[in-house]
């Protein structure tokens, strides 16, 4: 049975939450969604926050040091007839 949108988004999140929980992710997030046809995949980008992305202290945010928290981005693909999870990877963002 063929997945939609929203059940890929679904599985992306799951799979996030899963694989780094343990890291306290938080801030967890589509991104982005899109769909190939002619590899039959889902590839959504889903951002997160770990507790290292923050300002260290207060004054380091005021200072401008990390003044926004940082965000890890992810692409997880997914066979859109088994739903299972081909890859999950980083995805550079450049500042």
């Amino acid at each position: 049975m063929a997945m939609d949108v929203k059940a890929a988004v679904d599985r992306a999140k799951n799979q996030i939450q899963l694989l780094f929980g343990d890291e306290e992710i938080r801030n967890l997030g589509l991104e982005e969604v899109a769909y190939d046809d002619a590899q039959a995949v889902w590839r959504v980008t889903i951002g997160f926050s770990r507790p290292w992305d923050e300002p260290k202290n207060a004054l380091a945010a005021i200072a401008g040091q990390n003044m926004y928290s940082r965000r890890t981005y992810k692409v997880v693909t997914i066979d859109e007839d088994t739903s299972n999870v081909i890859s999950v990877k980083t995805l550079d963002v450049k500042a």
